[in-house]
């Protein structure tokens, strides 16, 4: 577990992925291996912060801060990207419940595929999942990994003329009315047709509605930057409280890995091929470049950026970034309804 945590630690330091939580993660994870060590500190953290699902939860606040919806409400039809991108967390939950795992984990390895740290952590917790530490530091190193693991499933399933296809953006003045009503109609929507994503959706969409109401700026700026920074460090020394090795030196830890790249990769996958299937249907000249559909995962926002970068690679004067930032901002709303969904099949069935 010390070499767990130190690669962790490098990671962070060395390759500048997600810095804030795996760092904390490693160095936490070192923490709880130093033998007879008094660590009821994170034990605390853990049950006031994690178990009652609080940190993951007031973390959702500034992350809707940080969120523009704009290009989302200039083109919804994008929408359909977010939920199809979320193909790999169903595809996962069954493959995963074929491995050997009972139905709360293989929900919660599922999520994974979410990329989306938060929901992971709240799904594994609320199932009270036995892997919950193996999956927090899959979700999150899989969100680091975006640069690493989407750009290869892009371009295989992809034509070089179908990465070439331009899509001018037209953008629509979005009047303020429309983008205070937005947060607050899509969390009365979740209430209805998904009740246990509720805490999830209206979280990110209370602090997105503190961004959008133009009187609490201050508020919103402290939600970005200090509420958010202050609740990622707590949260990821908190979930090393799992990550004892009796706990994670498993050989399930490698398969959920595993199960979470898969996940990762069918998601990716299910936003491009629902692209390429809408454009059967359009006429030339509003053809979509299926490349966006792969934004649809909830990494806000590495994966939007990391299909622009690509998009232009492919052809300089594409800028396909608009596009992506509105499917993208949709797969954190889609990613969050997908876990509240989740967890009602798992209650469902037993």
């Amino acid at each position: 577990m010390w070499v767990i945590g130190a690669v962790l630690i490098y990671l962070a330091i060395a390759k500048d992925m997600e810095p804030s939580l795996l760092l904390p993660i490693g160095f936490g994870a070192i923490l709880m291996n130093l033998p007879g060590a008094d660590l009821e500190i994170l034990h605390l953290l853990y049950e006031k912060g994690i178990a009652n699902e609080l940190f993951p939860l007031i973390l959702f606040i500034g992350i809707g801060a940080m969120i523009d919806f704009g290009p989302l409400l200039s083109n919804p039809k994008l929408m359909i990207f977010g939920a199809a991108a979320q193909f790999g967390i169903f595809f996962t939950f069954f493959v995963a419940s074929l491995c050997g795992f009972d139905i709360r984990d293989s929900a919660s390895i599922a999520i994974i595929g979410a990329a989306d740290g938060p929901t992971s952590i709240v799904v594994a917790n609320a199932l009270q999942s036995g892997y919950i530490g193996a999956i927090t530091v899959a979700a999150y190193s899989y969100m680091a990994l975006v640069p690493i693991v989407q750009p290869p499933v892009i371009r295989l399933l992809t034509t070089k003329k179908e990465r070439l296809i331009r899509m001018p953006y037209e953008p629509k003045q979005i009047s303020k009315t429309t983008r205070i009503l937005f947060p607050i109609v899509i969390t009365i929507i979740t209430g209805i047709f998904a009740p246990k994503a509720v805490a999830l959706v209206g979280f990110l969409m209370f602090g997105n509605l503190i961004r959008e109401c133009g009187v609490l700026n201050s508020l919103s700026e402290t939600a970005q930057k200090v509420l958010a920074n202050l609740i990622t460090i707590f949260l990821g020394i908190s979930i090393a409280f799992n990550m004892h090795a009796v706990q994670f030196l498993k050989p399930q830890t490698l398969l959920i890995m595993g199960l979470g790249l898969v996940a990762f990769i069918f998601d990716t996958a299910g936003g491009v091929l629902v692209a390429k299937f809408l454009n059967l249907f359009l006429p030339k000249g509003r053809k979509i470049n299926p490349m966006i559909g792969a934004a649809g995962i909830s990494a806000f926002p590495m994966s939007s950026r990391v299909i622009h970068k690509m998009g232009l690679k492919e052809d300089p004067q594409n800028f396909l970034l608009m596009h992506t930032v509105g499917v993208n901002v949709s797969g954190q709303i889609a990613s969050v309804i997908a876990g509240g969904l989740i967890m009602s099949l798992v209650y469902t069935i037993g």
